[in-house]
């Protein structure tokens, strides 16, 4: 960790009321540590220190990271207090140490990582109870609280992902999504050029690369009112996506070739037959209905290409989520300004797939457009650059270091994000390449000139 930049503060409106505050951010904190505990208590501690792929870090790393990032923000930057356990930074900084090699560092084991957390934990609530919220940027509105939930629900999504990658039976359940029942009349929508905001300067515990707000202007184009399913892309590889090169970007053919790859990561077809996927240590058959997931960006521009689309922009995709053209301003989330609902997208792990594209109807975008939020990840065209005015806050290394064209954004949430961690404005990046995180997409097209 960096020293807390206390120069450039994200801007907010009037605050509320400090113990309505106190109470979102505690029940935040509290939502991720319960989280996080279901996802380290339902396999042994063999598999907790295990590495189930070099793609990923032991489970017990990120418990035990997770508590470090939580001591070194709130008990030391926030509150002042001297370290606990200095001697473990090091260890547990992500920069310093990639995922394949933490399994050869002196971990803590499960029970000391268990308790390290649990410790901390107990003196951030006395924290939060005792910290005035304003008049300091890291603590305005409990942005360093919120800060930290959302990074312990991110790698609660990072543990998921190495839940799915790990052998042997199945250790997590969940209800399936419901059914969709109400069908989307349009398979795409024509959404009007003309300038809208994009970004935010006044949600309180937006993260940098989503500030400040900034007027785009977005020339008119359609864009699919769900996103691309399973049955769709089996058209795609039944058609040869795979083995034409035509579809491809060169570094996503060469990526191809080199690694065998001819379907969705997880995806299985014996003698011919038909697919199947695994999930979560449960095989069955590729739901023709379901959202597209575990593919790379390579194959998700591919399949755009073939289908003589493309993938929308980053602004393009946060203007068919946010923009209300009655209004003509740009909302939260695509229902509006209230939080999301159970009615409204699939988050929170809640079910342990995406739901049927055309599922959530109360989600809706203002022009119809359904599964924003939600369901899966879902990758645009755009390179993870900053907005116009961006500052770095409160350190470099979240947003800063991974601008460029190395890595694409993905918009939107998949049924792993927690509500906290997601919103209209809410940005990931990740390497194109990569195809075990929960990602899928949508397309669109340019507008026939008027």
């Amino acid at each position: 960790m960096t020293a807390p930049d206390t120069t450039a503060a994200p801007e907010s409106t009037d605050a509320p009321d400090e113990a309505a505050l106190r109470q979102r951010a505690t029940a935040a904190l509290s939502t991720a540590r319960d989280r996080t505990a279901l996802l380290t208590s339902c396999v042994e501690d063999g598999e907790l220190t295990a590495q189930h792929s070099p793609l990923m870090s032991p489970l017990v790393w990120d418990l035990a990271h997770i508590g470090n990032q939580e001591e070194q923000w709130l008990w030391r930057a926030v509150a002042g207090r001297a370290a606990l356990r200095p001697e473990i930074d090091s260890m547990y900084d992500a920069f310093e140490h990639p995922r394949a090699t933490r399994p050869t560092l002196p971990l803590l084991a499960p029970a000391e990582a268990r308790a390290y957390a649990a410790d901390v934990r107990d003196r951030v609530l006395g924290v939060l109870d005792g910290t005035r919220l304003e008049g300091r940027p890291l603590v305005e509105s409990a942005f360093a609280f919120g800060m930290i939930a959302q990074h312990e629900q991110q790698h609660d999504e990072t543990m998921l992902i190495t839940h799915q990658l790990r052998t042997g039976p199945a250790a997590l359940s969940a209800p399936p999504p419901p059914v969709a029942v109400d069908p989307p009349v349009a398979s795409e929508v024509l959404v009007p050029g003309g300038p809208f905001t994009m970004g935010t300067s006044d949600e309180p515990w937006a993260l940098d690369n989503e500030r400040p707000a900034h007027t785009r202007i977005v020339p008119s184009f359609l864009i699919d009112t769900v996103p691309v399913s399973n049955g769709a892309y089996l058209a795609f590889m039944a058609d040869g996506g795979y083995r034409d090169e035509r579809w491809w970007d060169p570094a996503g053919w060469a990526q191809i070739r080199e690694h065998g790859i001819e379907a969705p990561l997880f995806w299985r077809r014996e003698g011919g037959g038909e697919w199947t996927r695994r999930r979560f240590g449960v095989t069955g058959a590729v739901d023709p209905d379901e959202p597209v997931l575990h593919v790379s960006w390579y194959e998700a521009d591919a399949y755009a290409r073939w289908a003589g689309r493309r993938l929308p922009t980053e602004e393009e995709w946060e203007k068919a989520a946010r923009h209300d053209p009655a209004g003509g301003r740009s909302l939260r989330y695509p229902w509006g300004d209230a939080e999301p609902g159970p009615e409204h997208a699939n988050l929170g792990q809640r079910h342990l797939a995406p739901a049927p594209v055309g599922s959530y109807p109360a989600g809706a975008s203002p022009l119809g457009v359904r599964q924003l939020i939600g369901d899966v990840w879902e990758w645009t065209a755009s390179d993870f650059l900053p907005y116009p005015g961006f500052r770095a806050f409160p350190y470099k290394e979240y947003s800063e270091v991974f601008f460029g064209p190395e890595h694409k954004v993905l918009r939107g949430g998949s049924f792993a994000v927690d509500p906290v961690a997601c919103r209209g404005t809410f940005r990931n990046w990740d390497l194109p390449v990569r195809r075990q995180i929960f990602a899928g997409f949508r397309t669109a097209r340019d507008a026939e000139p008027a």
